[in-house]
């Protein structure tokens, strides 16, 4: 297992040194899982059945540092909100199968009017079906749930010990469901549970039709302080101050979408992903 490691943090350097250096942190890790814990997530991590394209982002994604600060944990109930391709479901559906329940929530598909909108969403939903059905060792007991973003429904009332959502807050604004999506967090978690969210971080207040990707910390704080949730924690572990939020076509432009034109693919890879807010909210507990 330490053989595997070492070659997984390898790749990851080697990969990641093609899209540059991400910028030093200078906050350290704080120690909200053991030992015991943290061995396990290094294992989920370093699973050689990752994509290696995944693994490549790991630079710029911090998976360990971003879940242990959401302080996900062996036994808990996770759900992620529409997980896209699966890139955290490779580390979370192994590290909870023994210990645990990974759900991963995607829009239904038949909520959306007959269109394009529709037909992504259901390509999306079976993309993400065929990934966990051919890797059974990995996602035989992940659970796959469909939700209507105009009135969400992730589960039975606090059922969920974690919610996790990653770069998905600047869709919900531009729709006009994102306050809607921070209420049916509050529901289905726990007195005491946690939402963790990652966006990608504007330099300030941003309309709510904006279409650059990027929505102020303040406008997500007050997200979810309006939902019921209190900020239990900040962390700068997916910060990226390279990252000008200037460009043209938005946050699309930086890797790994490179919405850019060819020669300047020097000038957006040596920036390198988002810089990105990570936040940890609280679901009171009962007085």
């Amino acid at each position: 297992m330490q053989r595997t490691a070492a070659l997984a943090s390898i790749l990851t350097l080697v990969l990641a040194g093609c899209a540059g250096s991400p910028p030093a942190s200078s906050e350290p890790s704080a120690p909200l899982v053991s030992n015991a814990m943290g061995a396990a997530l290094d294992e989920a991590i370093a699973n050689p059945a990752r994509s290696p394209d995944n693994v490549a982002r790991d630079a710029w994604r911090h998976p360990k540092e971003t879940l242990s600060f959401f302080m996900v944990r062996p036994g808990q109930t996770v759900i992620e909100i529409t997980p896209g391709g699966g890139w955290y479901a490779e580390i979370l559906a192994p590290y909870l199968r023994d210990q645990g329940r990974y759900v991963a929530a995607v829009p239904d598909p038949s909520a959306f009017e007959a269109g394009r909108q529709r037909d992504y969403y259901a390509n999306s939903k079976a993309e993400l079906e065929a990934k966990f059905a051919a890797a059974p060792a990995q996602f035989d007991r992940a659970t796959l749930v469909a939700y209507d973003p105009k009135a969400p429904r992730f589960g039975a009332p606090g059922s969920a010990d974690v919610v996790l959502t990653f770069r998905n807050v600047h869709n919900w604004r531009m729709a006009g469901q994102a306050a809607g999506m921070f209420q049916g967090f509050f529901d289905v978690l726990r007195p005491g549970g946690v939402l963790g969210v990652v966006e990608h971080r504007a330099n300030g207040d941003v309309p709510d039709d904006d279409k650059s990707g990027y929505v102020g910390q303040a406008q997500v704080i007050a997200l979810a302080e309006a939902a019921g949730f209190r900020l239990d924690g900040q962390s700068e572990v997916n910060a990226n101050p390279r990252d000008t939020k200037d460009h043209p076509n938005g946050v699309w432009m930086l890797p790994p979408v490179k919405r850019h034109d060819p020669e300047d693919a020097q000038k957006y890879m040596s920036i390198g992903e988002s810089d990105r807010m990570t936040l940890r909210f609280v679901k009171p507990a009962q007085e």
